[in-house]
């Protein structure tokens, strides 16, 4: 018996060999009948879908007044902190050292107690964005497999994400229409919990 695989270090090789062959010979064939095959892309901005349906400016109106109200909360802190600030650069020469050193460690905790509401406002903002933007992102997205299959649509990709396409494949200001105009699909209902042992 012949081992055609002798010659480079271990049995079957020959048989790897000609499977690559095999594909490689496919690919060759296949590539310009794929080549050839019209594939439909298109683009959608879906953060400005969003954005712009009638649930998402909503959205950004409720997220505004909550920005807007503490954000005054943090400017009036902010503004209590610096006249602090100036009233203890006044009194460094009148002070002790140990009275001023006082004051500064105040001033400082302070400081980082607003750094960290400030922290913890961002985070609260984040979440209620994702709590409001979440159902809006999944009605666009429902609409985009909707538009996909209406009008043989290969492939849509996110708009930022592309160097250059052509207005006639931008999609997005469709999207809008259809989600405010009520075609958007509704969510998914969400799974029910696991039942509890």
């Amino acid at each position: 018996m012949i081992d055609l695989g002798a010659g480079i270090g271990y049995p079957g090789a020959m048989n790897l060999r000609s499977v690559l062959t095999l594909l490689l010979s496919a690919a060759l064939f296949f590539v310009p009948a794929l080549a050839r095959a019209e594939m439909k892309v298109a683009v959608v901005d879906v953060q400005r879908a969003v954005m712009q349906t009638e649930d998402g400016l909503r959205a950004q109106a409720t997220l505004k007044k909550l920005f807007d109200a503490k954000q005054v909360e943090l400017d009036r802190k902010q503004v209590e902190l610096g006249k602090q600030k100036e009233d203890i650069d006044k009194q460094a020469k009148v002070l002790s050292k140990e009275a001023l050193q006082k004051r500064i460690d105040d001033w400082q905790k302070q400081m980082v107690e607003l750094q960290s509401v400030f922290v913890q406002y961002n985070q609260e903002l984040q979440k209620k964005q994702k709590e409001l933007t979440d159902p809006i992102i999944e009605k666009v997205l429902g609409i985009v497999k909707q538009l996909a299959a209406r009008e043989g649509i290969d492939l849509i990709v996110d708009r930022p994400m592309v160097a250059y396409v052509r207005t006639d494949l931008d999609l997005t200001d469709k999207c809008i229409q259809m989600y405010n105009g009520g075609a958007a699909p509704a969510p998914a209902p969400a799974p029910a919990p696991a039942p509890q042992k």
